[in-house]
């Protein structure tokens, strides 16, 4: 059963909010000199080295003989790695990077309902109509041009982003109902099923990269170490210790400080309708997530 946040884990959730809603401007910045492949694979390969790393220094063993813990590790680790990785760094050749993380924010609209069937979280009303206005922002947000996505990268752009968003919602479910394991060791093999799937695909399209630039180059490097090996630790924590709707919270931190490095750092353009979704998504999250806030707050 979910247990009622603490401090730890909405402090988790505050550090996770800034190094994602950063992501989304470095995958912009790798991407000058790389394919989307290889932005990909090279988060997930240098974040599982990293963990892997780890690992040994602390004394970790990966698990071995059990089937349907390892049913679980491959599905976990396509879906929140490999895919999503992938759909975000294809899709941020054509949208803005500000679009990229206001789109991580219709994660929970996937989430509640997966939540309410397939773990412990059941979908009140109160929830139920977080979820329909978040809806609405994620309509506003993509607009109603990608209906004629068909050969429009642009659109195919925005629906990579979405489908990003349902895929990390999944995996979070997933995650919630994996047998018990370490989270370290959850962490670390994620990552390397994610770098797996992603390595031969990489070598076959793209080629072995090269170092390009220092910016290019530490945009990888950044990207394999930070929002990929230290997040994937506390997002774990987090799904684990409070829950995958709890864990939808950091994606609307996300938006803002997308759209806030995106502006400031590589001079995007904002349109209107992003501020519009982005009050109409923070409306939701407030509506859905009041019981948790006013729980937090009512033992400070």
């Amino acid at each position: 059963m979910a247990q009622n946040p603490t401090a730890a884990n909405w402090a988790s959730i505050g550090l996770l909010g800034l190094v994602w809603g950063g992501t989304f401007m470095v995958v912009s910045l790798a991407l000058r000199d790389y394919g989307p492949l290889t932005v990909a694979c090279a988060r997930t390969t240098l974040g599982a080295a990293a963990l892997t790393l780890l690992m040994r220094v602390m004394g970790r063993r990966f698990p071995t003989g059990d089937l349907q813990l390892w049913s679980y590790l491959a599905a976990i680790g396509l879906l929140s790695t490999a895919m999503p990785f992938f759909l975000l760094s294809w899709g941020q050749q054509y949208v803005p990077s500000a679009f990229a993380g206001i789109s991580m924010a219709a994660l929970p609209l996937f989430v509640l309902p997966l939540a309410h069937v397939f773990a412990d979280e059941p979908l009140t009303l109160r929830r139920s109509i977080g979820v329909i206005v978040g809806f609405v922002g994620a309509a506003v947000l993509i607009g109603p041009g990608v209906v004629s996505a068909t050969g429009d990268r642009a659109g195919l752009g925005q629906l990579a982003c979405v489908g990003a968003a349902l895929s990390y919602a999944v995996a979070a479910i997933l995650t919630r109902r994996c047998p018990p394991i370490d989270p370290i060791v959850l962490s670390t093999v994620t990552l390397v099923v994610g770098s797996v799937v992603l390595l031969p695909a990489m070598l076959l399209m793209e080629g072995v990269p090269v170092w390009a630039s220092q910016t290019t180059g530490f945009a990888i490097l950044f990207l394999g170490l930070f929002p990929t090996a230290l997040a994937a630790l506390l997002r774990v924590h987090v799904i684990r210790s409070a829950g995958p709707v709890f864990m939808t919270l950091v994606n609307y931190q996300v938006p803002l400080w997308s759209m806030a490095f995106g502006a400031l750092i590589l001079s995007e353009a904002l349109p209107m309708r992003f501020f519009i979704a982005l009050a109409l998504i923070m409306t939701g999250l407030a509506v859905s997530q009041w019981g948790s806030l006013m729980r937090l707050f009512g033992r400070g």
